[in-house]
This record gives C-alpha cells, structure tokens and sequence, in this order.
C-alpha cells in the first residue's frame, strides 16, 4: 500500500516519493505498448500519490495545433484545446513547462473547473521531437507546484518519449 504525499511534504519526502513513483510507473508500462494504455497508467498513480493533484490528465495531439483530453482523472476536462488558447496551448506551441502560481492571473486560462488555483503542465514529445501531448495537473490550492514537482515531471515526459507515437497525419 503507498501513501498520498501532501502538499506540505518537505523537499526532500517530495522527491523521494516522485523517484518511487516514478519507478513504479516505469515498471508498470515496461512491456505496455499501446499509448493510451500507458497514458492511463500514468494518470492513476499520479493522480492516487499525490494529494494536490486535483485534476491529472493528457491532452493529445489529434490534428495540427489541435489536442483532446484523455485520459485524466477526477471530473471532466475541456474536451478540446488548440495551441493558442490556455495554458495547455501555451505549453504545446513554446514546447515549454509551464508553472502557473496563480491561474487567475492568467488573463487566457481556461477554467475547466472553478476550484482550480494552481496547475502544471508538461509537453510530452516523441522521438522526433514533435509533440505529441501534454500533461496537465490541477490543484485547487494556490501555488501547490514548484520547480521539484517542475524537474520531476519533465523526467516522466523524457520517461515516455521512448513510447509515444508519431503525430496523426
């Protein structure tokens, strides 16, 4: 049985469990092929290992600057996102992580649910560098995220660039 780290986890109880999830995740999709099963996968241990994370989800890449949720865990995401909206977009198109502190300030955030404070979000490439998704992970508390939950994430990301599929055409 595993524990839920909270959000006021010291530095070092914080990376120390990313590492054992991370593990865990590794072992679990090491002969898994199919990609949303791995995409799967990975949102049911973060999302059950880390009790800030509120909403824990992928947005695909579907078409051209065009991405839909799935999978994810807790309540309904947006279903579609293109690149130049929200904080999803802004990941996709910079091919960048982005920390947001505060989504109200964002003056672009889309609200997929009123509780959310803080959120994350990774994009996720395949081998030739394209990218192919993003992780996004909410909070309903503000400034639930730092560069720890940053640096180990992106870790996950290069984690799953070995599996992801090339883009659809």
């Amino acid at each position: 049985m595993f524990t839920s780290l909270s959000r006021d986890a010291s530095v070092q109880e914080k990376l120390g469990h990313y590492q054992e999830t991370l593990k865990i995740i590794q072992h679990l999709i090491a002969e898994e092929m199919d990609w949303i099963t791995i995409l799967s996968t990975v949102c049911c241990e973060l999302h059950q290992r880390f009790e800030y994370f509120h909403w824990t989800g992928f947005y695909r890449v579907v078409q051209p600057a065009l991405m839909k949720a799935g999978p994810y865990q807790d309540g309904h995401g947006c279903l579609t996102i293109p690149f130049h909206r929200g904080v999803c977009g802004a990941a996709a198109t910079a091919e960048k992580t982005q920390l947001v502190k505060d989504v109200n300030a964002i003056t672009d955030h889309i609200a997929c649910s009123s509780t959310t404070q803080s959120e994350i979000v990774v994009p996720v490439f395949n081998k030739n560098n394209d990218v192919i998704a993003v992780l996004d992970i909410d909070s309903d508390y503000p400034a639930a995220f730092d560069r720890t939950d940053q640096d180990q994430l992106e870790t996950l990301a290069k984690m799953l660039k070995e599996k992801a599929p090339n883009l659809p055409d």
